[in-house]
């Protein structure tokens, strides 16, 4: 498997290369150069096996000759063994069509466990293979950073340094992150947006000399392994649904559209996915696109679901890619155009590309209070407020076809924003025994200004202590 960036300038490169670099060197982000398809037959022969062994088979195409099947299996087997359930995703009906599929059994309660618990057993393996040490660096709207700090702490060859929003996650988001005390550890809580965190990620990517340096490498979604291990859960909902016989729809509350991209490359895979559902917040970029086609830049405004509080969605131009027929020179001016006028510009014949699959929804708090109220009285089902908006979204904006399922990506466990789902429903849901000491342990990050200087002076210190 070769992989190309949608900017054209990257040379192609291999699995390992991928992993390692991130985002590629001319500013883009990573894709195959060919799909991988499995017929219908090949789909059906993976109905009913246990998690691992779907993800494994699912993401070795993406690996190719960089790994073998059988070590690829042993990685996914020990990356959720640890998870709290034994189906690792289960699906929970809802209603009569829609289903709920759980993504937080992992060890930090979010979506970002399913792909990151891999993603840290994958650098392991390359790095010791090559015998390299990286430099992570990523941007967090409040569940990634707790998600990649689990799976890096204490491995001997990754630093990590993980930039939040200071006052923007949760209390329990910010303590996932900033109690772990592992000395290969570091948080920074940077006064601004989340936008402003990712701006300062790549901006590090961008300094060559600074990128060589540190040896820089990223989790975040822009790191294409990070897709990669996500598209086993959807294609796993799919099938226990009667996929590749019965279409499926896919609701995704979306922020930086990683999550709801994987989904659509199981479409891309060869799964039928009638309709790709995109809820979002009051920082509502994409609904705009989808609608009307605004993607144009506002001030990000904090809500009740922060994962989502995000105005420029890195892994849309994943997709732009695509939409504009994968021509680099066109992507990459468009994405310089936005990010300096702050507004994009699509095709007229890209964007209605785009709406034929995607359908997008935007609920203010205040909605999002009452779905949660909604889905607790009327199927005493406890939901946090990402979630909701994607259940939110689902009764919206499902198929008119009532035969097609609606799968609802549950992206948190609700004690990880207990304050919402108690105002909503008057109950307060406790942490897992694992997590119950939490707001008893102590504290270490420290707070920066948005200054790329400062924060890679941080980031070489932390980096320098630990060579």
């Amino acid at each position: 498997m070769r992989y190309l960036s949608t900017r054209g300038e990257a040379a192609p490169r291999g699995f390992e290369d991928v992993l390692l670099a991130g985002l590629a060197e001319d500013g883009g982000l990573f894709l195959p150069a060919a799909w991988p398809t499995l017929s219908p037959a090949e789909w059906r022969a993976l109905r009913g096996l246990p998690y691992a062994e779907l993800a494994a088979r699912l993401i070795h195409p993406f690996v190719g000759e960089a790994m073998s099947l059988a070590t690829l299996r042993g990685m996914t087997e020990a990356a959720y063994s640890g998870f709290g359930h034994p189906a690792v995703a289960p699906l929970v009906q809802l209603d009569h069509r829609s289903f709920a599929l759980e993504l937080f059994h992992g060890p930090t309660l979010a979506f970002k466990d399913m792909a990151m618990q891999l993603l840290g057993r994958l650098f392991d393996h390359v790095l010791a293979k090559r015998g390299e040490r990286v430099t992570i660096v990523g941007a967090t709207s409040g569940d990634t950073g707790s998600a990649a700090i689990e799976a890096c702490r204490d491995r001997a060859a990754i630093d990590i340094v993980i930039l939040h929003p200071e006052g923007r996650t949760s209390e329990v988001q910010r303590r996932q992150m900033t109690t772990v005390l592992a000395p290969n550890v570091a948080n920074l809580a940077i006064q601004g947006s989340f936008d402003d965190c990712q701006d300062l990620v790549k901006a590090m990517f961008n300094d060559a000399p600074f990128r060589r340096e540190m040896q820089l490498s990223a989790v975040n979604s822009i790191n294409w392994a990070r897709i990669a291990a996500q598209i086993p859960y959807y294609a796993a909902a799919a099938l226990a649904l009667g996929a590749p016989d019965r279409p499926v729809a896919f609701s995704v509350p979306t922020g930086n559209f990683g999550n709801v991209l994987a989904a659509w490359a199981v479409r891309q895979m060869g799964l039928p996915v009638e309709r790709l559902i995109i809820g979002s917040n009051r920082n509502d970029i994409l609904h705009r696109f989808l609608a009307a086609n605004d993607m144009s830049m506002r001030p990000v405004e904090p809500s009740l679901s922060p994962s989502m509080d995000i105005q420029v969605s890195s892994n849309f131009e994943r997709l732009l890619f695509e939409l504009l027929g994968r021509d680099g020179v066109a992507t990459r001016t468009t994405m310089e155009r936005f990010r300096a006028e702050g507004r994009m510009s699509v095709p007229d014949a890209a964007w209605r590309k785009a709406t034929g699959l995607f359908h997008g929804f935007t609920l203010d708090d205040a909605g999002t209070l009452a779905e949660i109220r909604r889905l607790w009285e009327g199927a005493g089902y406890l939901a946090d407020p990402h979630t909701a908006i994607g259940t939110a979204a689902a009764r919206a904006l499902a198929p008119a076809d009532h035969a097609i399922p609606v799968v609802v990506a549950a992206t948190a466990h609700p004690a990880k924003f207990p304050d919402a789902v108690e105002q909503a429903t008057g109950r307060r849901p406790p942490l897992p025994p694992r997590l119950a000491d939490l707001f008893e342990r102590e504290e270490r990050f420290s707070v920066l200004p948005n200054d790329l200087a400062q924060v890679e002076g941080f980031v070489r210190a932390h980096a320098r202590r630990n060579a």
